[in-house]
């Protein structure tokens, strides 16, 4: 593995042909992975509750000639296991198999002690950030299990690796996507083809960062934009070897 994943060199056609579905793609990260995956020749399911902004960057990618992108509107808040399954079906449909999988959407309302935390903001960190992760992707394996290669991707966090106080659900979610992805990992590292990595950006200039930190200088962060490099190795076939591992940017 490349020693710093930010310092990755992309071929042009690392993704040609490759069908990825990427989850929190309007804003942040995903909205600087998702163009990046497309102009390297993937066509791009991009799921997110934003309808206008998917179709805003819909334009974009369509404007520079690259493949075709897919808009799936959809509230991760208000899904179901029916909704995954409807969602896998219309992959199914359409393309037949999935070649990778980004798990990117992320939700957090506050940092606040355990003691105080509000239910129903836990609840909705734990269905967003852990259970409709582990429900799409079950839903999603035979698609792909049907491509060549396959990659699942999880966005994760340093406090899903190591507690830190005021994080509360968001943190435990992360916890156990960290090992959600471990032992998917383990179950399919000789059975497919498909690989399982979880990927901490590290502090990113994003939205849900400067709505967290508002005192922070955000111009002291990385843009999402650099760390996309990192989000290309996982996704390619130059990391075809890698499974079952925790990464960091």
């Amino acid at each position: 593995m490349i020693d710093r994943l930010r310092d990755y060199d992309a071929s042009p056609d690392l993704l040609k042909g490759r069908i990825i579905l990427v989850t929190g793609a309007a804003e942040g990260i995903g909205r600087a992975v998702v163009p990046s995956y497309a102009k390297h020749g993937a066509t791009v399911i991009m799921l997110d509750r934003q309808r206008r902004k998917l179709e805003t960057l819909y334009d974009e990618i369509c404007e520079h000639g690259w493949p075709e992108p897919v808009i799936v509107a959809q509230d991760l808040a208000q899904a179901t296991e029916e909704t995954c399954q409807r969602i896998a079906l219309g992959i199914a449909h359409d393309f037949g198999h999935l070649d990778g999988l980004l798990h990117n959407a992320a939700f957090i309302s506050t940092l606040t002690p355990l003691r105080s935390h509000p239910w129903k903001d836990w609840q909705t960190s734990m269905k967003v950030n852990l259970e409709i992760p582990f429900l799409l992707t079950r839903e999603l394996f035979p698609l792909l299990t049907a491509a060549e290669y396959a990659s699942v991707l999880f966005t994760s966090a340093d406090v899903g690796r190591r507690g830190r106080a005021y994080w509360g659900a968001y943190a435990v979610a992360y916890f156990g996507i960290e090992g959600l992805a471990q032992i998917w990992a383990t179950e399919t590292d000789v059975n497919t083809s498909i690989r399982f990595n979880t990927l901490d950006p590290g502090a990113v200039r994003t939205k849900l960062r400067g709505r967290l930190y508002p005192g922070e200088d955000p111009e002291s962060h990385p843009a999402p934009e650099d760390v996309v490099p990192a989000y290309l190795y996982l996704m390619g076939r130059d990391s075809r070897h890698v499974n079952g591992m925790a990464l960091s940017v």
